[in-house]
């Protein structure tokens, strides 16, 4: 197995290297409009922002900076096949602009422009981002009627263009059965509110500090990739910042681009291909670990666990879970300029129940209802049923 993963330094308002309908999932992270820290790079893309920020109309430069963005949506929809996600994360923004303080509904906006052009809307996720500082108002101190809350969560806005996906063939069922999650991550993860991932300052190093970064956790691109897409995918991220997507999507066994309009960022990116073997491998084996955390708790608590997947011969919740295979990362090529190919195994990772207590390896045994058989239909496909 092998993935592909490109990074092209250009403006995303112009992706006329990626075909039409090519892409299969878009996780991404933009600039949030009317956050100071943006200003210059959006007022770059057109100066009539920096102009209506030096008047003092707050409210028109946070329209142009939604029309810089809105051409990017655009491009999403034209790349993203029919039945696939987009997951993005951005945040709402308060600021003073002269003697006029607001919030800029930075998620309602966008929301509606991606509704406009034809997406449709699902469920969002909120996360809680918590601020830096340990005031949870401002303004008018202990005085009422003049404070304002301190914003702490950020949304997920999740849209899907056109209606659901299928997966027609075996071969497409197979891969997305062994892309499939553990019982206790779905309820985690597919929670429309997550807790339990931390903020990530957008700051980058003090050599770089000129330079700044929408970064988002690791694990927060990791879940949606994993969330809404399946091994051999393409994961668009057209705001990549340092390259947190495209990590997230060698980690997934999924094939990425990247697209960032500042070239300083491929210092910061390219290096990603150095550590990214270990670092993969290394929380592949934490989720193994989670997950037998998990079922040693079930155990204790005398719930039953009816299944066992078959490449780690550990048990799991629900049928669903048996075949879930975590592709280990082997090696990282570069072939060309800003173009990395992972190579990954084909085999699961060793495994010993032994570093867990007696008990889980006894009741493991006593974990199935009726072992698989294997027989063949029909025209010669694999099928499988318990006996």
């Amino acid at each position: 197995m092998k993935t592909t993963h490109k990074i092209l330094f250009q403006d995303a308002r112009d992706l006329k290297e990626i075909p039409s309908e090519s892409v299969d999932l878009v996780v991404t992270s933009p600039p949030y409009p009317m956050i100071e820290m943006w200003d210059e790079m959006f007022s770059r893309q057109n100066p009539e922002i920096q102009k209506a920020l030096a008047c003092g109309d707050g409210k028109q430069a946070y329209a142009l900076m939604h029309e810089v963005l809105d051409a990017v949506w655009g491009e999403v929809f034209r790349v993203l096949k029919e039945g696939r996600f987009a997951c993005i994360n951005i945040g709402d923004a308060t600021r003073k602009v002269q003697d006029d303080f607001c919030l800029y509904p930075n998620h309602a906006r966008i929301l509606n422009y991606l509704l406009s052009i034809g997406f449709s809307a699902l469920p969002d996720i909120l996360w809680r981002k918590q601020a830096n500082t340990p005031n949870k108002f401002m303004g008018s101190g202990m005085l009422p009627a003049g404070a304002y809350v301190t914003l702490e969560h950020e949304y997920i806005l999740i849209v899907r263009k056109g209606s659901k996906r299928e997966f027609k063939t075996e071969d497409e069922k197979q891969n997305r059965r062994e892309s499939a999650l553990f019982w206790e991550e779905r309820n985690i993860w597919y929670s429309d509110v997550w807790t339990d991932i931390k903020g990530t300052g957008q700051k980058l190093p003090k050599a770089m500090s000129r330079l700044r970064s929408a970064a988002f956790p690791f694990d927060l691109a990791y879940r949606l990739i994993n969330m809404y897409s399946v091994k051999g995918d393409v994961i668009l991220d057209p705001f990549l910042g340092t390259g947190t997507t495209t990590a997230a999507a060698m980690t997934s066994g999924r094939n990425s681009i990247g697209v960032e309009i500042d070239e300083n960022f491929q210092q910061v990116i390219c290096p990603i291909v150095h550590h990214i073997v270990d670092f993969s491998n290394d929380y592949l084996q934490d989720r193994l670990l989670r997950h037998l955390g998990f079922i040693e708790n079930r155990i204790q608590n005398s719930k039953p666990l009816k299944y066992t997947n078959k490449h780690y011969d550990c048990p799991v919740v629900t049928s669903q879970e048996q075949f879930i295979f975590l592709n280990g990362l082997k090696e990282v090529h570069t072939p060309r300029d800003n173009i990395f190919e992972v190579v990954y195994a084909t085999r699961p990772q060793a495994w010993n129940f032994d570093q867990f207590p007696e008990t889980l390896a006894r009741e493991k045994e006593k974990s199935h209802t009726k072992p698989l058989k294997v027989r063949r239909g029909k025209n010669g496909s694999r099928l499988e049923k318990r006996i």
